[in-house]
């Protein structure tokens, strides 16, 4: 992969895409969205990794959309460009893999966004998240309006979008917009030991995980639970599954195979 805006690493079964444009707040333009689609379907091709984890260059996680590619678009090429974020966060959101945030600085409009896109949310102390974008006259077009009321409710996401306020870490922590706060010196560290953790179990078992929570959520009760009972009869056809069980019965480590 050609990448001018992003950063890709890989450390054993664990991917690190790190946002580059640390002169703009890693500002998040048409170019990058494109190198970040590239990079989301390279690690879902890769059967070596399994956790992927998400950061920024410098003192932002995103700093929001690109303001002087947007600022003079039609109401056309507006369109176009919230439809192609939503279809590359979408991607994200749904790829068969667990995504960590490391959100180490400014995590505002299009930042906050990709954020929610990811499955778990870690930040620094020092973070500012912010859905601001009526304050530039617009709404949030990477599905800010979606996501957030989903994660804080429908009050809270309207006080923050109707506002356009900054809030810190620790308020995105009492809200259940993250899970966890760290010093910044310990973030990745942090986001490291979580990866790790969930790279250790089964990662056929850890997608399913995923893919029945968030298709569940859409779903009424009855039928979520139905579609968790199909999802846990799937998990017996896996040679991970034989291999955790015996595993724990006979008291050795384990040894998954993602297959």
């Amino acid at each position: 992969m050609e990448l001018k805006n992003i950063i890709f690493e890989k450390r054993e079964k664990i991917g690190i895409i790190t946002m580059n444009r640390p002169k703009v707040l890693n500002a998040i333009n048409t170019e990058t969205l494109n190198e970040l689609n590239e990079v989301i379907s390279y690690v879902e091709k890769d059967e070596d990794i399994y956790v992927i984890i998400i950061t920024g260059a410098g003192k932002a996680f995103v700093a929001g959309a690109d303001i002087n590619e947007m600022k003079d678009m039609t109401t056309i090429e507006a369109r176009k460009f919230s439809i192609l974020g939503n279809r590359i966060f979408r991607k994200l959101e749904i790829l068969a893999k667990p995504v960590i945030a490391a959100i180490n600085g400014f995590a505002i409009g299009g930042g906050c966004e990709l954020s929610m896109a990811c499955d778990i949310r870690i930040a620094s102390s020092k973070v500012k998240f912010g859905q601001s974008e009526v304050g530039l006259g617009i709404t949030p077009g990477f599905g800010g309006t979606q996501r957030l009321a989903r994660y804080v409710g429908t009050s809270m996401a309207k006080e923050l979008i109707f506002t356009g306020r900054f809030f810190t870490a620790e308020e995105a922590l009492s809200i259940g917009l993250v899970n966890a706060v760290y010093k910044p010196e310990e973030l990745m560290d942090e986001a490291m030991k979580l990866a790790e953790v969930i790279a250790k179990n089964g990662p056929i078992a850890v997608r399913l995980s995923k893919e029945a929570i968030n298709n569940g959520m859409q779903m009424d009760i009855d039928t979520a639970i139905r579609y968790e009972s199909e999802i846990f009869g799937e998990c017996f056809s896996t040679e991970d599954q034989k291999e955790g069980m015996n595993a724990f019965v006979e008291k050795r480590n384990k040894n998954f195979k993602n297959k």
